[in-house]
């Protein structure tokens, strides 16, 4: 076993590391845009048999959890312990980028991987896991795998369907999960000693102030919401502009409320988004019927994000009312915002600044740590993100960022392994 305040061995292979996202980040779907690898289709079930493949060579028990989580495990010297969890995802958003998610679960490879190559063993019990389908999904939630981990993925979502008919608990099947036992399988409170990912920050914070390692302070709640609109469909030219029912200029009127909410100013930064939006019938020249739109607000303020949507829906009544249309807001998931405790942070502080320049700062995008937090303690690392871009073609991490952030994640795992 070893210490901080001993010679460190566990220095990540740079060029492996490169190797392993350039070959995951090649197993893309090449009808879409960028680097697009979205759960439940072939591009995903490829990546996923490499993985496991690489956890196999590296000595790691791997199984596929009911929530068709891939997990590989390193048992530990001390048998009474519950296991540390290194973690992340390795699907992505439509046109998205080659390291978002992906750079966490390599970590957590290549630290398997030099612990067997350096016979280093550890208290706890490590599990290497790849969270199924992470990214806002086509049924309308996000973080699935380690909802169904912890327990938060309701029978009601996974009835959910996708554009193509197919079920959630379909999908999670043909991932290789149970999802009859999702429920009785899930994890409770201190199931797991702790939860550590490695993640690509998504903003421009680090670049910026020429740091290059950032430790997490918190993680944004996350609620999503679907709005529909239902108005009368009617010829363009021949009905006057005050005999209109026209459901798009209702939702253009929620869409600017929804802004001008999450502009004012609260306690805590609050962002809000429309990102999706589906017009119907959408002809020229007919007067839109119905409006589909989804929206999310994010804070580290729980109640902040519930007085914008408790205003967002009294405004939507108002617009209702004085248009004579008829809106809908359906709840799609609900994920609480994260504060990383004290003594957490203290800990991933020591070992990211033995590794590099490190500041603090929150997390403005979802992980997968907002779900582990309910049964363990969780830290993240962040690396620079070039000009702040994610989600994009253009995301980009250096391979010596990343790879200093492995070390940084690598020494937060020692650490913590000798003192839990």
């Amino acid at each position: 076993m070893l210490s901080m305040t001993n010679s460190f061995n566990l220095h990540p292979n740079r060029d492996r590391v490169q190797q392993y996202i350039e070959t995951l980040a090649s197993m893309v779907d090449e009808t879409k845009p960028g680097w697009t690898r979205r759960p439940f289709t072939p591009w995903y079930i490829q990546g996923r048999a490499w993985l496991q493949q690489q956890m196999e060579e590296c000595g790691l028990d791997v199984k596929t959890d009911a929530g068709a989580n891939l997990i590989g495990m390193i048992e530990g010297t001390e048998a009474h312990l519950k296991p540390i969890m290194i973690g992340s995802h390795t699907d992505t958003v439509v046109g998205g980028g080659r390291f978002d998610g992906i750079i966490g679960v390599i970590a957590g490879l290549e630290i398997a991987r030099r612990l067997k190559e350096t016979g280093t063993t550890l208290r706890h019990p490590l599990e290497i896991v790849d969270f199924t389908a992470e990214e806002p999904s086509e049924f309308g939630i996000s973080t699935i795998g380690s909802r169904a981990m912890v327990g938060h993925l309701s029978p009601e979502m996974m009835q959910r369907t996708d554009q193509a008919g197919l079920k959630l608990e379909d999908g999670i099947r043909m991932m290789g999960g149970d999802p009859e036992k999702i429920a009785e399988l899930s994890r409770k409170q201190g199931d797991a000693s702790l939860y550590l990912e490695l993640h690509i920050e998504q903003g421009p914070v680090l670049e910026q102030s020429n740091q290059q390692l950032g430790v997490v302070t918190g993680i944004v709640g996350i609620h999503r919401y679907r709005v529909i609109v239902e108005g009368k469909p009617n010829h363009a030219g021949t009905t006057p502009m005050n005999m209109r029912f026209d459901a798009l200029t209702g939702a253009s009127e929620l869409v600017l409320e929804l802004e001008n909410l999450c502009r004012e100013t609260y306690a805590d930064p609050v962002v809000g988004t429309v990102g999706k939006f589906l017009n119907e019938p959408n002809g020229a020249n007919v007067i839109p019927g119905r409006v589909t739109f989804e929206l999310e607000v994010r804070s580290l303020d729980t109640d902040i994000i519930e007085n914008i949507l408790d205003k967002f829906s009294h405004f939507a009544n108002h617009v209702a009312t004085y248009r004579s249309l008829d809106i809908r807001i359906e709840n799609l998931s609900k994920a609480d915002p994260i504060r990383v405790a004290p003594s957490v942070l203290e800990k991933i502080a020591q070992a990211c600044t033995a590794a590099g320049n490190t500041i603090y700062l929150p997390s403005g995008a979802g992980h997968d740590a907002n779900q582990l937090a309910t049964i363990a303690p969780v830290g993240m690392i962040f690396v620079p993100s070039r000009d702040g871009r994610s989600h994009c073609p253009e995301e980009w991490t250096e391979f010596e960022d990343v790879s200093r952030g492995v070390e940084a994640l690598a020494r937060a795992l020692i650490e913590f392994d000798l003192s839990m």
